[in-house]
């Protein structure tokens, strides 16, 4: 932990409702931000991509992905203000950042897959009523803590870094349109019952893709653990810049295609100001997002409740109270429901800047309110979101590899606090199974309606199921059974 005895005594830097000096105030504040910005705009470049209005796919519809953007960042600055101001029972008055989650990915890629922009009515209205279902977990989380032991959490963690990986693959290799060039081109050669063509045309994996991404994997990790403060922090944002960096260079000296499009055009067409604007696609049911939302929001409110713990004890070295828990949950479905009135995806507590207040040992609320101020301001500028849609598919791809291999990792660290046995490792192999069975082989479930083929073939969702099922209705003393 750094000296900050210029910010203010240790009683102080422990107390969230302290204000540091100004001066250093705006800094830290901008540190959550830059800890987060990545993490918190691909979650809407994905669901871009899946419905077919992404990076390369020359779709007219590619500006709504922009727009996605920037109320990604506009309301994850609003869910951080409900977090840290607080109106009534709602927010924790602690200093958490709230984000787009990737946790709602493994649902909302396979629901959304070439829907176009015409699916998007139907997502947010999942969103708004699974933001209003995780409001109302809030009224009970105490009771359901329980069924939900790091066996399980950690499990669904695990499986939604597991589920994303083949998306960062994907990315680095081309993106989502290459491959399905590359897809189209080996399946229409299966059924004439012929060779496959030449494909060294096709853009998908090439190495020149490939060398970009790794250029921002090493920079990312170099960074990571070779530099200390901002830098540090800001690994990933820092390495997709380096890539960014090299991609032009390779596309300027004809050493690569890289679909930069008209850059200054698109950046110069983007207004100073955009407003929110509600139901910008419409209000249509469509259950399996919205049945998908909700189950999401059990594992949601669970994280938070981690977050939360994590903060308290980190910065304050205090467990969290229930009254922090429950305004922690609320502000989750709130920010969350609000942020489907307009157009973002699901929001949550952010764990990496948990690990930033414990690093910063400031734990004054009124920092990360700073922060979420600024996220509001670049949420209301397209030209930010303009400038970040003009990043190259595999310089993101090399980004979201660390970031998902990381969600992986989260999962295997709640699951080392795991008491292995027989039991718990019956569970476990179980789950794990049939949730990554269905993930990599959803043909399995092609007879199945539209809704449950959804819910089940992200994996997560049956794996979720099994696991908390067995794990209540198993004894816990089967290990000592013969």
């Amino acid at each position: 932990m750094a000296d900050n005895s210029s910010l203010g005594t240790a009683e102080q830097l422990r107390d969230p409702d302290y204000m540091p000096p100004l001066g250093s105030a705006v800094p830290l504040g901008i540190q959550h931000v830059l800890a987060m910005f990545v993490s918190n705009v691909t979650p809407a470049i994905i669901v871009a991509g899946a419905a077919g209005f992404g990076f390369g796919s020359n779709s007219p519809d590619f500006p709504h992905m922009i727009y996605m953007m920037q109320m990604a960042m506009f309301f994850a600055g609003v869910a951080t203000l409900i977090q840290t101001v607080g109106m009534g029972p709602i927010g924790a008055r602690l200093p958490i950042v709230q984000g787009t989650s990737f946790a709602y990915l493994p649902v909302m890629i396979p629901a959304m897959l070439g829907a176009g922009i015409a699916g998007l009515g139907g997502l947010m209205t999942g969103v708004i009523v699974g933001g209003i279902f995780h409001f109302i977990i809030g009224l009970f989380i105490k009771r359901i803590r329980f069924a939900l032991p790091p066996l399980v959490t950690g499990l669904i963690v695990l499986m939604i870094g597991l589920a994303l990986m083949k998306v960062g693959i994907q990315y680095a290799a081309g993106g989502v349109p290459a491959y399905d060039a590359m897809f189209k081109e080996v399946m229409t050669a299966k059924f004439a019952k012929g060779p496959v063509g030449d494909i060294s045309g096709l853009e998908f994996g090439k190495f020149a893709n490939w060398f970009v991404a790794l250029v921002v994997i090493f920079a990312t990790l170099w960074v990571k653990f070779f530099t200390r403060g901002l830098m540090s922090i800001a690994a990933v944002l820092i390495g997709i810049i380096v890539g960014y960096i090299v991609a032009f260079i390779m596309h300027q000296t004809g050493m690569a295609s890289f679909a930069f499009g008209d850059w200054f055009g698109n950046v110069g067409r983007a207004s100073w100001f955009e407003a929110p604007n509600p139901f910008r696609w419409g209000f249509e049911w469509n259950w399996a997002i919205i049945i998908g939302m909700c189950l999401m929001a059990f594992i949601s409110a669970i994280e938070t409740v981690g977050d939360v713990s994590g903060i308290t004890k980190g910065g304050a070295g205090r467990e969290a109270t229930d009254k922090e828990i429950q305004g922690a949950t609320f502000a989750d479905g709130l920010g969350t429901a609000i942020a489907g009135v307009f157009g973002s995806l699901p929001n949550t507590s952010f764990s990496q800047n948990v690990g930033l207040i414990s690093m910063t040992g400031v734990m004054s609320r009124h920092v990360v309110t700073i922060g979420a101020i600024f996220l509001m301001v670049c949420g209301l500028i397209p030209k930010i979101g303009a400038i970040i849609s003009t990043v190259p598919i595999e310089v993101l791809g090399g980004g979201v590899i660390v970031m998902f291999g990381m969600v992986a990792s989260a999962g295997v660290n709640m699951l080392s606090e795991v008491n292995w046995g027989r039991r718990n490792m019956i569970i476990f192999a179980t789950a794990l199974s049939v949730g990554l069975g269905l993930q990599l082989v959803p043909e399995a479930l092609q007879h199945l309606g539209g809704t449950w083929k959804i819910l089940l073939t992200s994996g997560l969702l049956p794996a979720a199921f099994i696991a908390i099922v067995l794990n209540l209705m198993l004894p816990e003393d089967l290990d000592g059974e013969g």
